[in-house]
């Protein structure tokens, strides 16, 4: 996870040295990475930070200066000796076994006397380290969870849904393309239909991978990539021929059903086009957000599953996050406040976080479609609700009505799709357990009641607090502007439109975040900064377009743009940040363009690796790696062939890309919201008449002042209850390093 090389000098070496990142942060790596004194030994923890080891295990590294006596290293942990050699990048390393809970000492000694000393924090592997509390109630899915060959997991161990670690092996078929179960005993010839593949290193291999899979902090995790079982099994001495060094972490998508489950699929591992170009993948079933809708739960099993994956196959070159939807809101916010996971992201149909631009946008579409269809029926055309709405079709009105349903704790089987709540994806268990009128106990399935470790509770119900604010919006402001809404129009909207309680329950009132709730949000990462550790992470952006879907999309490219625009502000620029749309997305010669973004990844990350950093911030060092063909760029696909089109892409919808794919405004940046789409609370000042480009009578005047009696929206201010961005590797309990408000 370290993303700075470094030189490695120990009298032990005998392998070539292949650059790798290890487990610090960026700011930990810039420091480690200095070179090392002559008179200097070096020990550190490489699958992950020393202070969150779990499983009783951990990966160290020793390194030895020039001028010390290095015939031999002895390694000892809480005084048991532990074996150390060249792994398969060069380095000399150890995996420390049985080490138990809380602080454990680990020494390094060389020949001549001289030592260094390592404290690591160990947990239980059933977690957690840095996300406080587990929930409860849990439901186990072992036992609805496929293997890679098809057969089930089997049954959990204990209330943790623990399994015992297990390898399989499948090849991918010639003859029809699909993953079958390889034969099992060492020695025995291969089935006939085993395909092939040549790897990004050009080395020609047969399509049979090696899946492990197990459970780390109650998720099921998977790790795969190509290896022949008649070949010496892969540990981090021994790296597998199949594989070219390089790791890629797996998302799956969602947010709605995410909570109170272990969930029974991964992000998916069996990636066809990634195990052909040779990169290993990896995965866990609470690294899809439908199972698992909280970013910082997502961020420490992302931190637990990579340090099983290290300490079972050695350190990787890199490690890419990449996922669609869901899967995009865990690799920009690991990236942005776990930095060192990741040492790069692609990510499509983007979103920057669940607790902002969407969720924001969710909630005011459901007061939106609410208005329109219960309240004021017939009072704005179609056309009218879409300019209000911001979106780029008016069926996403009631598309994303419905999307709210993730913080609607209440089922009603009477009410309309688009005002349903309490999500449990069909769990028996989970559904006799719902909280409701007649169980007011009962679970509150939310995306704040399932993030409470952050939030808190509101003391005036008892729930998770809620950072969700509409006081002072004013819905439609600049259509009202444009002249597309009557100034009666706007005076209903604003006077009818209400607010939420606490159960998602229209009510009259606007609804106010919990400022405590609003201030972490904000200033822990639960709403995307930018300005941590993504401000030197590689990241490109692709999606398809569905704004113009008549069935309505949550999906809108605007939100691509909202990640890029809060970069800038964290940073001053998006040179970091490519974006491409309309694209054939795959890994085939027909649908190549997935394939080459990942190969430009990976152009862009072996620069990074081999460059040299002489002191460079590795956020300048990202920008002048970045290969030089890599920009924005779009697909045309109107013509017979399709065309690629490199322009930078805007908001604004410039230049050819901005006609084929234009962006549409949300809910709230139509009533004056920046791009950023970041504001929980606004700050509020006095009505001015030079805010309307309308001409209002002395009766409108003053029903707008009744309207909005505390002021309206002054977006420019920022967030009121804000108080700056925490920083990176926040906890929230059991680890008490860096923890948070």
């Amino acid at each position: 996870m370290t993303t700075t090389p470094r030189i490695r000098r120990a009298a032990l070496i005998i392998f070539a040295a292949l650059p790798a990142l290890s487990a610090c942060t960026t700011a930990e790596a810039e420091d480690a990475g200095a070179a090392l004194g002559a008179a200097e030994l070096r020990l550190e923890a490489v699958s992950t930070r020393a202070h969150l080891v779990t499983g009783g295990d951990v990966l160290v590294r020793v390194e030895v200066g020039g001028d010390l006596d290095a015939a031999y290293v002895q390694l000892r942990a809480n005084g048991q000796a532990v074996a150390v050699r060249p792994g398969h990048d060069g380095s000399l390393i150890g995996l420390v076994e049985g080490l138990g809970d809380g602080d454990n000492r680990i020494e390094a000694t060389v020949a001549s006397g001289q030592s260094e000393a390592l404290t690591v924090t160990n947990y239980p592997i059933t977690g957690p380290i840095i996300s406080g509390p587990h929930e409860s109630p849990y439901v186990c899915q072992t036992e609805g969870f496929a293997l890679a060959t098809g057969e089930p997991l089997g049954p959990a161990l204990d209330d943790d849904c623990s399994v015992t670690t297990r390898v399989d092996y499948v090849y991918l078929s010639s003859a029809d393309g699909a993953f079958k179960p390889y034969p099992s005993g060492r020695g025995l010839a291969g089935p006939d239909d085993v395909a092939r593949t040549t790897t990004l290193d050009g080395v020609s291999f047969p399509f049979i991978v090696r899946v492990q899979t197990g459970t780390v902090n109650r998720a099921i995790y998977q790790s795969a990539m190509l290896h022949d079982p008649t070949d010496t099994a892969p540990d981090p001495w021994t790296r597998s021929s199949g594989w070219n060094g390089k790791l890629v972490y797996t998302h799956g998508g969602g947010c709605r059903n995410g909570w109170f489950r272990q969930g029974a699929g991964t992000g998916s591992v069996l990636q066809e086009g990634l195990l052909a170009m040779g990169f290993a993948v990896t995965s866990s079933s609470l690294n899809v957000f439908g199972n698992n809708c909280n970013d910082l739960l997502a961020s420490e099993t992302h931190i637990m599953v990579k340090e099983r994956f290290v300490e079972s196959y050695g350190v990787p070159v890199y490690t890419i996050g990449t996922g669609g939807s869901g899967g995009s809101y865990q690799s920009h916010q690991t990236a942005d406040n776990y930095p060192g996971v990741f040492d790069g992201i692609i990510v499509s149909s983007s979103f920057p976080d669940v607790t902002s631009a969407t969720i924001f946008t969710l909630a005011d579409a459901r007061l939106l479609w609410h208005y329109f269809n219960e309240v004021a029926q017939g009072a704005f055309t179609p056309e009218q609700q879409r300019l209000v709405s911001g979106f780029g079709a008016l069926g996403s009105v009631s598309n994303l009505a419905g999307g709210a349903a993730r913080i609607d704790p209440t089922f009603d089987a009477g009410a309309p799709s688009e005002e349903q709540g309490a999500e449990v994806g069909r769990l028996a268990e989970l559904e006799a357990m719902r909280y409701g009128p007649s169980n007011p106990d009962g679970i509150r399935a939310t995306v704040y009641d399932h993030t409470v470790n952050v939030y808190g509770y509101d003391e005036s119900t008892g729930f998770a607090a809620r950072p969700l604010d509409n006081h002072g919006v004013q819905y439609g402001l600049a259509v009202l502007n444009r002249g597309e809404i009557t100034t009666e129009q706007f005076l209903a909207l604003n006077r009818g439109v209400g607010g939420f309680d606490a159960d998602l329950d229209h009510v009259p009132e606007r609804h106010r975040a919990d400022p405590t709730a609003a201030r972490r949000a904000k200033d822990t990462g639960r709403i995307l900064n930018g300005g941590g550790g993504l401000a030197a992470t590689p990241v490109v952006d692709y999606r398809s377009y569905t704004d113009h879907r008549e069935g309505g999309d949550i999906h809108m490219i605007v939100h691509q743009f909202t990640t890029r625009a809060r970069l800038v502000e964290a940073n001053g620029h998006a040179d970091n940040h490519v974006m491409n749309v309309g694209g054939a997305w795959g890994y085939t010669e027909d649908r190549p363009d997935l394939g080459n973004l990942f190969r430009s990844m990976d152009a862009w990350l072996m620069n990074l690796v081999g460059g040299d950093a002489s002191g460079t911030p590795r956020a300048e060092r990202v920008v002048s790696a970045k290969p030089s063909d890599l920009v924005d760029n779009c697909w045309d696909t109107s013509g017979a062939e399709r065309r690629n089109i490199r322009e930078a892409l805007s908001v604004e919808s410039t230049g050819e890309c901005g006609a084929i794919y234009p962006a549409y405004a949300t809910p709230r940046q139509v009533a004056g919201a920046p791009l950023t789409n970041d504001v929980v609370t606004c700050h509020l000042k006095p009505l001015d008449r030079g805010d309307y480009d309308v001409e209002m009578t002395a009766a409108q005047w003053s029903e707008l002042q009744a309207i909005f009696p505390d002021g309206v929206c002054d977006w420019s201010q920022g967030d009121a209850h804000a108080e700056g961005y925490q920083g990176t590797w926040l906890s929230f309990g059991p680890s008490p390093v860096n923890r948070g408000p």
